[in-house]
């Protein structure tokens, strides 16, 4: 799992509120270019810590997975270069993203 720091964390935290949004709303929060949050949350979405929803799965409303909350949560995990972050959310919520 290859995330980008700060900005992986800072669009979690943005969807930890609980609230779904869309690209266009979490970078004008993040006062971040809209195109580049459109190519993290794809990845984000792979790696299973968001989720897309919406009556189409092109909606571009995202929402925040349990996994991607432990992940939000423990940014100072993934920053020790000594941890593998996946073998520790799998660890924390079980291999199928549950907490």
């Amino acid at each position: 799992m290859k995330l980008v720091t700060p900005t992986d964390f800072d669009i979690l935290a943005v969807l930890s509120d609980g609230k779904r949004n869309n690209a266009v709303n979490i970078a004008h929060e993040l006062d971040r270019n809209r195109a580049y949050i459109n190519t993290r949350l794809p990845v984000l979405k792979d790696y299973g810590l968001v989720e897309t929803i919406g009556p189409a799965p092109t909606s571009g409303l995202y929402e925040i997975t349990d996994k991607g909350r432990v992940a939000a949560a423990n940014q100072s995990v993934y920053e020790d270069d000594e941890t593998d972050f996946e073998a520790f959310l799998d660890a924390e919520c079980g291999a199928d993203g549950d907490a």
